[in-house]
């Protein structure tokens, strides 16, 4: 699933780890998620979409 986490997160000015702490996953799920490796569960998702101040569909895309 391809996402736009890195342009958003580099937007304010969050390196991964610090996303992952604000989300309490480690850095290696942000880096997975990042790269399309692993889609995040559902909670996961809202809560990403919460830290973005935006919907979930803003975030990820099937394409």
């Amino acid at each position: 699933m391809k996402n736009t986490l890195p342009q958003r997160r580099q937007e304010i000015g969050w390196s991964q780890q610090r996303l992952a702490d604000e989300l309490g996953v480690s850095r290696q799920t942000i880096i997975s998620i990042e790269k399309g490796r692993y889609d995040p569960s559902l909670p996961l998702a809202f809560r990403l979409a919460s830290v973005f101040q935006c919907r979930i569909e803003e975030l990820f895309t099937q394409h």
